[in-house]
């Protein structure tokens, strides 16, 4: 790899030890993906994947302690993932005590580290980063160095920055030395896309749903979507954002998509069109009854298969306030139909603590808690890793959630029909 020598002086110790250490690292990296070169990280904030105090992560906050004692914080505030617990998301006292003195029991003490290193404010943990009330909304073009899957493919497709999907630590090791390896998603060549997806169905398609069928056929590759605009429009607005928010997480956890262009709609498919896709490119072609197979494949990790519910998750990654409202509405109506007051199956939206603030401030949070809906800051993820909470009869609308975990999906209008009128 050709270094400058700006990074060649930090490579040979001229800024400490741990700063040669890390872009050492960062090296090796890069040279195990054929980078030649290291480029600038050009964004204001950077975003962490590793937001959970588990007791068995020592080496992490060790190293976080060396970096600490070397002066050698992250060059940009940083937001993090969701945290793992909230008091307010169902819980018996067993599984309370597994999740506070088993599992994340270096909580407080990661977060303080957090807040020494970087960390954009108190509340900054979650995995939609890239909400406007959050703030962390990168710039087209500019070069990032996160982690976390969802929040890279959102940043590289709906918001056309570039990133590659690195693991959890190299993130913070980019922001600390400021520099990145130059391969993959951040060459122009490798944001070309290798498949072209035809959307042909007759109605508007799931979102979680979609994402899956991509993810699992094109795995690591480019996809260019073409047909979607029919059902979600040619502009980037609040709607069609949220919906490509929970496409391209079910894309990059069903597959490793860090990158996706839909035709109309996302910025590199709007300026440059097919010109992104290679010539030899493969073509998988999405109707109604490929996305039904899809579905129908899911395996079911409950025990008990015919188990009722004892839990709902929606929220992750975490939801929009754009959501947050429209689900109101739908809890409503169903509940109403239903003839039922209160949702009959404990119920979680989880969404960013700066979301949840600006809903607060609506008429549609007053609205949301009478239908017994609880709104959590929470990481579903890091609930189920419970092995009390893995054993429980979980539904999610998330495929992401279900894949990482034993929650059982369901499209949004089984949910909603699950969580308003149970087994009427």
């Amino acid at each position: 790899m050709k270094l400058t020598k700006e990074q060649q002086a930090i490579l040979d110790g001229a800024q400490g030890e741990t700063l040669a250490k890390v872009m050492k690292t960062l090296v090796m990296f890069g040279e195990a993906f054929g980078a030649e070169k290291m480029v600038p990280v050009t964004s204001e904030y950077n975003h962490l994947v590793t937001s959970f105090g588990l007791k068995l992560l020592g080496p992490v906050y060790e190293l976080m302690d060396k970096l600490l004692e070397a002066g050698a914080v992250s060059k940009q505030k940083f937001s993090v993932d969701p945290r793992p617990l909230d008091p307010n998301v169902p819980a018996n006292f067993l599984q309370k005590l597994i999740f506070n003195k088993f599992m994340y029991s270096k909580q407080d003490f990661y977060e303080g580290q957090l807040n020494k290193l970087g960390l954009m404010e108190k509340d900054a943990f979650t995995c939609t980063c890239y909400m406007d009330e959050v703030g962390n909304v990168p710039k087209k073009g500019e070069v990032l160095s996160w982690a976390e899957s969802s929040a890279v493919v959102y940043a590289n497709s709906v918001l056309g920055a570039r990133c590659n999907r690195n693991s959890g630590i190299m993130d913070i090791m980019g922001s600390v030395v400021g520099y990145v390896p130059y391969f993959g998603l951040l060459t122009d060549e490798g944001r070309k896309a290798t498949w072209i997806i035809k959307v042909e169905t007759k109605k508007k398609p799931e979102a979680q749903l979609l994402g899956s069928a991509i993810g699992m056929k094109v795995m690591e590759d480019v996809p260019y979507i073409v047909g979607l605009d029919k059902w979600i429009g040619t502009e980037l607005n609040d709607a069609a954002r949220t919906y490509l928010k929970d496409f391209g997480a079910a894309t990059a956890s069903n597959g490793a998509v860090g990158l996706y262009h839909v035709e109309n709609l996302t910025p590199e498919a709007k300026e440059c069109g097919k010109d992104l896709i290679v010539p030899d490119a493969k073509v998988y072609i999405i109707d109604d009854a490929e996305l039904e197979r899809v579905k129908n494949n899911y395996p079911v990790m409950w025990k008990n298969k015919d188990a009722t519910p004892k839990l709902c998750f929606m929220g992750c990654p975490h939801m929009s306030l754009e959501q947050l409202k429209t689900w109101t509405e739908r809890v409503e109506a169903g509940l109403k139909e239903a003839g039922n007051s209160k949702v009959v199956i404990p119920t979680v939206f989880t969404a960013a603590p700066k979301v949840l603030e600006e809903f607060n401030k609506t008429e549609y949070a007053a609205r949301l808690e009478k239908t017994g809906v609880i709104t959590s800051y929470i990481c579903p993820l890091m609930y189920m890793n419970n092995p009390l909470c893995k054993s429980m009869p979980v539904i999610t609308s998330s495929n992401k959630l279900r894949t990482y975990t034993t929650a059982r999906y369901y499209t949004d209008n089984e949910i909603l029909a699950q969580i308003t009128k149970g087994g009427k």
